[in-house]
């Protein structure tokens, strides 16, 4: 039997592996479609890198600064042309810090940071207005070319509506500004008023039946057209 040499298909397979590994590494390291929302990267004089070094297990990538498990804890979408941070933007909800100035953005931003809860730093253009106004953070302070927003409140810790969220529910943020109610346990529902879980199976089945039977219903009419022509 001949002997396979240095360059045989045996000597190849760790090769080949190896490479499928790290094809498979970079993809699951691949950044969300915000962190290229815009070309170029982070730049060191930046808010968001200077924060992003600050903490060894973070890194730079295109625009974001990531954790080792991809989630995205810094965006710097400054001087993009951005009149709105676009259809991506709620991939980086779990962003702490945000820098959107030089961009012409409209001026009320409160419905785009719905459900950014962990937000405390964010840089915007001198002419726009922090999310929820400055009884939405603890500090804003006004540059030059910029305005930063800084220390997201807890605006359920400051009403005292009683008729602001239901009986079974509580109050929770939802954003700079916003707030929402979110039903206890075993509640759910209008006003969290219905008491148990969800009845998924349940509307799951009423839901399929009803589409099939459109679906048949469909079906047949089509069906009578074809052989009517």
């Amino acid at each position: 039997m001949a002997r396979r040499g240095p360059g045989g298909p045996a000597s190849l397979a760790p090769c080949a592996a190896a490479l499928l590994l790290a094809l498979g590494v970079e993809a699951a390291l691949a950044p969300p479609e915000i962190c290229q929302e815009c070309p170029g990267s982070v730049q060191n004089v930046s808010e968001v890198a200077r924060y992003c070094k600050q903490t060894p297990a973070l890194m730079l990538h295109a625009r974001c600064c990531l954790n080792q498990k991809g989630t995205i804890l810094g965006l710097d979408l400054q001087n993009c042309s951005l009149k709105d941070p676009g259809p991506h933007f709620p991939q980086a909800l779990t962003a702490v810090i945000i820098d959107l100035q030089a961009n012409p953005l409209k001026e009320n931003l409160t419905d785009t940071f719905r459900g950014f809860t962990q937000l405390q730093t964010l840089v915007l253009p001198r002419d726009v207005k922090c999310p929820g106004g400055i009884k939405a953070w603890d500090n804003v302070t006004d540059g030059k070319e910029n305005r930063t927003c800084l220390g997201q409140r807890n605006l359920c810790n400051d009403t005292r509506d009683p008729a602001l969220c239901p009986e079974n529910g509580s109050c929770a943020p939802n954003g700079p500004g916003l707030l929402q109610c979110v039903c206890a346990d075993g509640f759910h529902g209008y006003k969290c008023m219905r008491q148990g879980s969800f009845p998924l199976p349940m509307f799951s089945g009423i839901l399929g039946s009803a589409t099939l039977a459109v679906s048949a219903a469909l079906w047949g009419t089509q069906r009578r057209k074809a052989k009517a022509s």
